[in-house]
């Protein structure tokens, strides 16, 4: 699959949303999948493409976090191995879920999200003041495996089910959560990658031109501090949401 050059721009500025959206308000691959979708892109196409910007970003995250001292590679890698068990069966389900199916399953995830923001948000998120270790170990990474399962799958929401694991059920403290929660997306992703890349086209341009927008709102967002903007984005996420469920749904 070729695309043009706006094309390109687009998925840049579609990257530079999800980097930004990721660290600010959560949920980026919310907007690069449907993207690739109304470009045309076969479900399991932008399922699998949208990997390689998740990958980079998630590179990049860990090394930020390295940088300042922060790493449990024994805890992430066990993690990461059971969530990785769960994505490459996820993996193989999702490249068998193309057109209207793959375009409802979406605009479900996209639909339960938008009632997470509105709703239930402030009580989802991890407060500080937890453990810097772990507990309930097994039952964190049995229920690993299938959030595992979901990111080989869909990817979209993925962090929503990983971040209460960590928090909720381990005990572990907001700094390590999304220490760990980054370690264990390289990880699956990179399978589920494998398993996608074996089975579907990969447009590695697409890919591309998402990694350095990714990069680029990534880095941006991590150094936004003013409340405003993290409402205007909140609020712009759900309006960009609401416009793809329609067009999902009743335009496909």
């Amino acid at each position: 699959m070729t695309l043009d050059h706006w094309e390109l721009a687009l998925l840049v500025l579609a990257g530079f949303a999800s980097g930004w959206i990721n660290v600010i308000a959560g949920g980026g691959s919310l907007l690069t999948v449907p993207v690739m979708v109304f470009m045309g892109m076969p479900g399991p196409v932008a399922n699998g493409t949208n990997r390689i910007a998740i990958i980079v970003q998630s590179l990049s995250a860990i090394a930020s976090f390295r940088s300042k001292g922060l790493s449990d590679f024994r805890l992430s890698e066990t993690l990461a191995a059971a969530a990785s068990v769960g994505a490459y069966f996820g993996a193989l389900v999702g490249v068998t879920l193309d057109g209207v199916w793959f375009n409802r399953t979406v605009a479900a995830v996209m639909i339960a999200v938008m009632v997470l923001m509105a709703v239930g948000e402030d009580k989802a998120k991890p407060k500080p003041g937890a453990s810097p270790e772990a507990k309930n170990l097994v039952l964190g990474h049995a229920l690993m495996v299938g959030a595992g399962f979901w990111g080989g799958f869909i990817q979209i929401g993925v962090g929503f089910l990983i971040m209460p694991i960590l928090y909720r059920v381990m005990g572990l403290d907001l700094v390590r959560v999304n220490m760990h929660k980054v370690f264990i997306a390289l990880m699956f992703t990179a399978v589920a990658f494998l398993v996608l890349a074996a089975r579907v086209e990969i447009v590695w341009e697409a890919g591309a031109a998402l990694a350095i927008g990714t990069g680029a709102g990534g880095w941006m967002g991590a150094h936004a501090t003013i409340a405003k903007g993290e409402k205007f984005v909140k609020r712009a996420l759900a309006a960009a949401l609401a416009a793809m469920v329609v067009k999902l749904l009743f335009f496909p």
